[in-house]
């Protein structure tokens, strides 16, 4: 029943990045809606989560938020490393932005959308009720992955075709995830830790790179609406998930 109902999540990655790829000619707003979606997947639904799953504080400290600081620090390293070895073989391209970069975090995403199928499939094993609920907000925020996975593998100079691949790797991936809840479970410890390194990490890839891309040529209101309207439907998921 799990990796069924993954089907639908596969689906949706699909349409988002459909759309993604369908305005490219309104760059500015999709950049806005991109970074309003992953804001809204980060402060809404991930970093909660992870807070509920990863453990006690360290030192004071939620191990989630921890490990949400470490995730930020680590695509900031991450990406100025790749710059700097760009910038020593020939100068940077794409507006100083590193393609390496753009399929990193896009890896990232499909490797966030096998723990969206891992939560399905583990939902499932508790009861068909919490199943349903949990399905029900992975596929309606798989959207919003797809969407998320093509503008960011766009945005850092790949070529369409390496956007469609990582994008069709992200739609196969919740299904690949559902389907290994079959064979094993993941702790919930392990789960949460996880949860809140990758929600740092794409904090930091809306807040330093696409939002202030989304507004560099195009300071227009309509691209700030398209970010509160992308964080607002993150939020009217989790609500109707709940």
């Amino acid at each position: 029943m799990a990796v069924f109902v993954a089907l639908g999540a596969f689906v949706m990655t699909l349409v988002g990045g459909w759309t993604a790829g369908r305005v490219t000619d309104r760059r500015h707003l999709v950049l806005g809606l991109a970074g309003g979606l992953m804001l809204g997947v980060v402060g809404l639904d991930l970093l909660p989560e992870a807070l509920e799953a990863a453990g006690g504080p360290v030192f004071g400290v939620p191990a989630a938020l921890l490990l949400a600081v470490a995730g930020f620090l680590f695509a900031h390293v991450v990406e100025r490393l790749l710059a700097l070895r760009q910038a020593a073989h020939g100068g940077e391209e794409h507006g100083g932005r590193v393609p390496e970069v753009g399929m990193t975090a896009a890896a990232a995403m499909v490797g966030h959308s096998v723990m969206d199928g891992v939560a399905i499939g583990a939902a499932f094993q508790v009861g068909g009720g919490m199943g349903a609920a949990v399905a029900l907000a992975v596929i309606a925020h798989d959207f919003a992955d797809g969407f998320n996975t093509y503008t960011i593998t766009k945005l850092y100079g790949n070529a369409r075709r390496r956007a469609v691949a990582m994008l069709f790797a992200d739609a196969v991936a919740p299904v690949v995830g559902a389907a290994s809840t079959l064979l094993f479970t993941i702790p919930e410890q392990l789960l949460g830790g996880y949860l809140g390194f990758f929600g740092g990490a794409l904090l930091y890839l809306a807040a330093a790179e696409i939002l202030p891309e989304a507004h560099h040529d195009h300071p227009a209101r309509s691209t700030l609406l398209c970010t509160v309207a992308g964080a607002g439907f993150i939020w009217l998921v989790v609500g109707l998930a709940e």
